[in-house]
């Protein structure tokens, strides 16, 4: 088992992940202007009679490999050997499985960077299980779907806040991709307008160690972006405590905070983080 050598978000991209609509290919090269990686959706924003002119048009597209990933159907639906067969005809590498439940169905992805999607109750109890996979690059959690296989109705209460059985989720594939030293990739924040909600849990979402968060629209990216950047002060505390550490490990007090290796380690994330904005940015430019 083996840990994440830095803080950076998958597949050397940023923070930002956007899904498209599989059958509105013409909006990739929009996505990608905008955010990090688009994410070609093939399972929930295709309705089921388009799925076939989904597959073609992604064929047809020819999608940028390094930044595109591909969303196919659930491993337990007829659609998911389709969409995987299509994809063969792409050069696209990197694939996310909705509804990942069982890691006996991945195998036929071994080839390929695979983001588990764990999104029902069976596939966050499976969790460990996947990140386990060599396949699996990256661990992401969805909301909505793992409340629905509950039977339950909302996976949030009135004032926006995540209920626990959410809250465990995101927990649960954050520490399982951990384990295994695999990304975590946060959940899409469903409500376009609250931009502030979106910045709160992105901002938790990075602190905690996910390196992304999917979004749904176009204008959620520079929220999610900013979110993940550390502020300035915190920026300065870890140039400044890693210089005061001189490369040793022993604790040590530095402005009032008694110092040791796990703290160090934050401050290694943070500058990381900061350094790989500083890289986005560049590529964006």
């Amino acid at each position: 088992m083996s840990e994440p050598s830095d803080a950076r978000a998958p597949f050397g991209l940023g923070p930002a992940l956007l899904f498209v609509p599989g059958d509105r290919p013409e909006r990739v090269p929009k996505a990608l202007e905008r955010a990090d990686a688009a994410i070609v959706d093939l399972e929930d924003a295709v309705a089921p009679h388009a799925k076939t002119v989904a597959r073609e048009a992604m064929v047809a597209a020819d999608p940028d490999p390094d930044h595109v990933i591909v969303r196919v159907n659930g491993p337990e639906t007829p659609d998911f050997a389709r969409d995987v067969a299509a994809l063969g005809r792409t050069r696209v590498r990197t694939v996310m499985v909705a509804k990942a439940e069982d890691p006996a169905s991945l195998a036929l992805l071994a080839d390929y960077d695979v983001i588990a999607l764990c999104e029902t109750a069976r596939g966050v109890v499976a969790a460990e299980q996947l990140a386990a996979l060599p396949q699996v690059v990256a661990l992401m959690w969805g909301a909505e779907d793992l409340v629905a296989s509950l039977g339950g109705t909302s996976s949030r209460f009135p004032d926006g806040r995540y209920r626990d059985v959410a809250r465990l989720a995101r927990a649960r594939v954050l520490l399982a991709a951990g384990a295994f030293g695999k990304r975590a990739i946060d959940a899409v924040h469903v409500d376009i307008a609250d931009l502030e909600g979106l910045a709160s849990e992105a901002r938790d979402a990075a602190a905690s160690g996910f390196v992304a968060t999917a979004c749904i629209h176009p204008g959620q990216v520079a929220t999610i972006r900013d979110a993940y950047v550390p502020p300035p002060a915190e920026v300065a505390w870890a140039r400044g405590v890693l210089e005061a550490a001189g490369g040793e490990y022993a604790a040590f007090r530095y402005e009032g905070r008694m110092i040791d290796e796990p703290v160090l380690r934050h401050a290694r994330s943070l500058l990381q983080r900061a350094g790989d904005q500083q890289a986005g940015e560049s590529r964006g430019d």
